[in-house]
């Protein structure tokens, strides 16, 4: 009988560390109340990096604090895509409680008023047919993640995935 209830035990355990593992990225969750919401990968129109004429600026990553209560500061958190491309916020960006920032491409002015930061760089970095993004905290810990596709994720086809509600 003991047998029967510890191998019992150990199949259950066994599983759930399997089902854990085998998990993707975006179902994992992390400590931290800024999250990514949602990602405009595809940025509208003809894909153009020419940094006066193109629309870069269109293709961006919103991030949102989603505690209650405890305002967030971005200075130090970093964005990565799966290829290694990398944005850190070096500047000073408080996000209140239930806020939300755009992380948009190309240049433009940096604004706590219009909660959009610009990477400064006029390159696509979210790819048009799939991606993961990666968010890490200052201390390095990952803060979030997720993974999309064109066909999976964007099932409307207008090149942005929701990621949190």
């Amino acid at each position: 009988m003991r047998k029967r209830h510890v191998l019992a035990a150990t199949a259950t355990a066994a599983g759930l560390i399997a089902a854990m593992t085998a998990s993707p990225a975006q179902a994992a969750e992390y400590s931290s109340a800024l999250k990514l919401k949602g990602v405009q990968y595809d940025a509208p129109g003809s894909d153009s990096n020419n940094c006066r004429t193109g629309n870069t600026k269109n293709e961006y990553l919103t991030i949102k604090n989603y505690s209650r209560s405890t305002t967030v500061n971005l200075k130090g958190h970093v964005v990565k895509d799966a290829t290694g491309n990398t944005f850190k916020f070096t500047a000073s960006h408080s996000l209140q409680p239930g806020d939300s920032i755009k992380l948009r491409g190309g240049k433009g002015t940096d604004s706590d008023a219009n909660n959009v930061v610009y990477r400064q760089n006029c390159n696509f970095i979210w790819n048009n047919d799939k991606d993961t993004i990666y968010f890490y905290k200052p201390s390095g810990a990952r803060a979030d993640v997720h993974s999309y596709t064109k066909r999976g994720s964007d099932r409307d086809g207008n090149g942005y995935v929701n990621f949190h509600g």
